[in-house]
């Protein structure tokens, strides 16, 4: 069953629309609907349907807007409108499909079976990551694996200088001078990274202990291999002089 949204700022629309759903209802079920983008927004932070309706003309923020402002880019997003001028900005914009205003059965229908083939695609790579990641933990503990770029990355610890914090992004820096930017949050790589070897310092730093060249109690940082000068949070202090 596939779990969908709808957030069209006309209430009218969104009624049609899930009548026209209703048709599939042993295929899509609809768990919420919106006519203010930014309360869809807020939910979003704290649930992951698999399908999003979207409505591309709104009066306080249009569809291409509400797309740059959402964190997860797994959801198949399906643009509703009324315009055709807006089809190819919507595919180009990564949307698995548009649905022109007043929505026909046969296309809702076309699209429906687009939105079962995506979940399954993405259920597929998420179950392959999953394996590739215990496969990881159980067989080489001296490397960690990362997804960046729809890719699998396999990382030496001894590579990993630092992780820098970016809100619900983290940047990995190496030994190799590379900047590897991933979608986790800090707390999920201090949960990744083996705490023999790596200590989170600061609430937006993690560091390879290895790495430490210098650390300056009076000024309350350290210097690492490369030269990077990372704060040492106060209340984190002792723990990581205990760790050292």
């Amino acid at each position: 069953m596939i779990k969908a949204i709808i957030v069209d700022d006309e209430a009218k629309a969104i009624q049609g629309l899930s009548w026209e759903l209703s048709n599939f209802s042993s295929h899509i079920k609809i768990i919420e609907t919106f006519t203010s983008p930014e309360e869809a927004i807020d939910y979003l932070k704290g649930y992951q349907p698999d399908c999003l309706f979207l409505d591309i003309q709104m009066p306080t923020m249009d569809g291409f807007q509400f797309l740059e402002k959402i964190d997860n880019k797994d959801i198949a997003v399906v643009i509703t409108t009324a315009y055709d001028e807006y089809a190819i900005k919507a595919l180009k914009n990564e949307a698995l499909d548009y649905l022109l205003k007043p929505i026909d059965t046969d296309e809702l229908e076309h699209t429906v079976k687009r939105i079962e083939k995506f979940n399954t695609r993405v259920n597929s790579f998420n179950q392959i990551e999953a394996a590739l990641e215990s496969f990881s933990e159980r067989f080489n503990k001296k490397k960690i694996s990362i997804n960046a770029d729809g890719k699998m990355l396999f990382l030496n610890i001894d590579e990993v200088i630092f992780v820098e914090s970016d809100g619900n992004y983290c940047t990995i820096h190496t030994t190799a001078k590379q900047k590897i930017v991933i979608t986790k949050k800090l707390k999920e790589m201090n949960a990744i990274l083996p705490e023999e070897h790596f200590f989170r310092i600061h609430n937006s730093f993690i560091i390879n202990l290895s790495k430490i060249k210098e650390f300056v109690k009076g000024e309350g940082y350290v210097l690492l291999s490369s030269n990077h000068r990372i704060p040492v949070a106060r209340q984190r202090k002792s723990k990581f002089l205990e760790q050292l």
